[in-house]
């Protein structure tokens, strides 16, 4: 229980192969529970304080990791990631039994969602983008996100 966390999304995208046009870029189908995409939570593992050596140049080093589990795709994820889609959380009683339950009383969220949980909000033909708030396509980084890519 002490590892688990919420890892709060409004959407998450797939790469989508089939839906490439010539000479394009592989588009990535973007999935969301509505058309207003509302929020939903990964269930989260994290690991405070990990030591380890990421990068040889950069020796032992401490650091917070996080990750989500996945699961077997459902029926609508399936054609575009057909290995995996992650656990998803959508209701509070579910987030609130992930984070304070044992392990035998929770394992149970770990399965698809039904098939009519998500619907494929978009498809990017030229990939991933990042937009703000307003819309607009982000092309310039701050500084502070700058240095997390690297």
């Amino acid at each position: 229980m002490e590892q688990r966390c919420l890892v709060p999304v409004t959407s998450f995208a797939e790469p989508d192969p089939a839906s490439k046009q010539e000479g394009g870029n592989v588009p990535n189908a973007w999935f969301a529970r509505d058309d207003e995409k509302s929020l939903m939570f990964f269930a989260g593992i994290h690991v405070p304080r990990w030591q380890s050596v990421r990068k040889v140049r950069d020796g032992l080093t401490t650091d917070d990791l996080y990750g989500f589990l996945t699961t077997d795709p459902n029926d609508l994820v399936k054609p575009i990631h057909e290995k995996a889609m992650p656990v998803l959380l959508l209701k509070k009683e579910d987030t609130d039994i992930w984070m304070r339950a044992p392990w035998g009383e929770v394992k149970h969220l770990v399965r698809p969602l039904p098939n009519d949980a998500l619907i494929i909000l978009s498809r990017e033909p030229d990939g991933s983008s990042i937009v703000s708030k307003s819309g607009e396509p982000v092309t310039h980084w701050p500084s502070e996100i700058s240095s997390m890519r690297r």
